[in-house]
């Protein structure tokens, strides 16, 4: 099955708004990683995404302060800055066993490279598999479009991720970009098995 290519950003602004569901896990003790870590390590795919502090200055760009690691049911948001180093999540990152589904991950394993050093394997970009199926788009909130016909809110993407706490409406943007990534991706899965 081919995908419209495009799409304009007025025809994705009258698309009704993606509503997902799921649990969301602010991990932001050290104590709380392996927990995280464990549960996320069941699932063979998992979604991925990363967000900084906006920086307002040109040549300004603040540390990565979140990664957001989702499976089907659950999304995990670890406040990088709280945690610390972690070995169990470096494992993660770079498990060959888990596919791990993101949107311009290279710029996110740049980013991760300031908090910690680890080597990200088995990552699937999104923005190369989806011309498989013809759509030309780049960003998430596009191909999420394409796919889906609804729309992702980008309202919390400017908002301040180093926040003493995150608020409901950043949680719930944060873990939507990583659910949505993992949905493109089974959602498509499911076009090739259907072939």
């Amino acid at each position: 099955m081919m995908y419209t290519p495009t799409i304009d950003k007025e025809h994705v602004a009258i698309l009704p708004l993606c509503e997902r569901s799921g649990n969301i896990v602010v991990v932001d003790r050290a104590e709380m990683v392996d927990y995280a870590v464990e549960q996320l390590s069941k699932s063979a795919v998992i979604g991925f995404d990363t967000e900084s502090k906006p920086a307002f200055k040109k040549g300004v760009e603040n540390t990565v302060s979140l990664l957001q690691l989702a499976t089907p049911t659950d999304a995990f948001l670890f406040r990088l800055k709280k945690i610390g180093n972690s070995d169990s999540l470096r494992d993660l990152l770079e498990s060959e066993k888990i596919l791990k589904v993101g949107l311009s991950v290279t710029g996110d394993f740049d980013s991760l490279q300031d908090w910690m050093s680890c080597r990200p394997r088995n990552f699937l970009e999104l923005q190369t598999y989806v011309k498989a199926f013809g759509i030309e788009e780049m960003s998430l909130q596009k191909i999420y479009a394409i796919v889906f016909h609804r729309r992702i809110s980008k309202r919390q993407r400017l908002s301040n991720w180093d926040a003493e706490s995150l608020t409901v409406p950043q949680q719930q943007y944060a873990a939507i970009d990583a659910w949505s990534c993992l949905d493109i991706y089974m959602r498509l899965k499911q076009v090739v098995s259907a072939l």
